[in-house]
């Protein structure tokens, strides 16, 4: 059966200060075999570079998530550039708007810039991008099509709109990120949108510690669990779970494994990965 493919973990996260080592360990046997590790602010984007050097089957992402983005600075921006280009890194992220917490358009305004600047961050290091986006569907989309995101590529990370809007987002070629929430009952939206996007642009993701799937709700999340995502998805596309499994795995090494700025020195491969490629 093919390995799956973890596109988004918090691992650094204080849930699993415990065990963390124990758990990390017991992936690869319980058939995840690729991790990316994936920052919300400078420390945890920190975090995830230690845990890639650390794991050779964990991968880090770079990023501020826009909860963050009052920490970020010019010389923030510079720091991530140099994260941007250490070998094991492969997307920038978690980045993007969320107006939940947030009412206050100073705040917004605020998001709106850094996310810019951030997706101009991954233009520049050509690096696919990894999106964040919680009650600011039209805010999302408008930002992403005026920034020629496409270009770039990445994915739509815990997916939560429409399955008309979703439309929208895989005809730019982005990628939607698909984890626990969707083996909810009721998750009739989200449901609504996997039913609405070709498998081809499907990618497993935890978000752990959060958002277990059933059987484990309410539980602390992790890799081990996305079987039960596979399955679901699998229910939803009339494939195999193995389908599932196999076409993520081969969607997530395209997308993070050989973006346009990669091609140029041969691909990921030169830049630190290993079996990834």
């Amino acid at each position: 059966m093919a390995m799956i493919f973890e596109t988004h973990a918090h691992y650094d996260d204080e849930a699993f200060d415990s065990d963390r080592e124990e758990l990390l360990a017991s992936l690869p046997a319980g058939g995840v075999g690729t991790v990316i590790n994936v920052g919300a602010s400078m420390a945890t984007t920190r975090n995830s570079l230690a845990l890639a050097e650390k794991y050779p089957f964990i991968y880090a992402a770079a990023g501020v998530h826009p909860d963050e983005v009052e920490e970020l600075t010019e010389s923030c921006m510079e720091e991530l550039r140099g994260y941007c280009r250490q070998g094991k890194t492969v997307a920038v992220g978690e980045i993007g708007l969320d107006y939940h917490w947030h009412k206050e358009e100073e705040h917004r305004k605020l998001q709106q810039y850094w996310f810019r600047r951030q997706l101009a961050l991954a233009r520049e290091e050509g690096l696919p991008f990894i999106i964040h986006s919680r009650e600011a569907a039209a805010d999302t989309l408008t930002i992403l099509k005026e920034e020629r995101a496409g270009e770039i590529g990445g994915v739509m990370h815990c997916y939560s709109y429409s399955a008309k809007q979703v439309r929208e987002y895989v005809g730019m070629g982005l990628y939607i990120g698909v984890g626990g929430v969707v083996t909810f009952k009721n998750a009739r939206k989200l449901k609504e949108a996997v039913e609405a996007v070709p498998l081809e642009n499907i990618l497993l993701e935890t978000d752990c510690p959060y958002m277990a799937p059933v059987p484990y709700r309410g539980k602390r999340n992790c890799s081990l669990y996305l079987p039960h995502v596979a399955t679901a998805i699998a229910g939803l596309k009339g494939v195999s779970e193995e389908t599932v499994r196999a076409a993520t795995e081969e969607n997530a090494k395209r997308l993070f494994g050989k973006t346009a700025g990669r091609q140029k020195t041969g691909g990921m491969c030169n830049r630190g990965g290993s079996e990834f490629c």
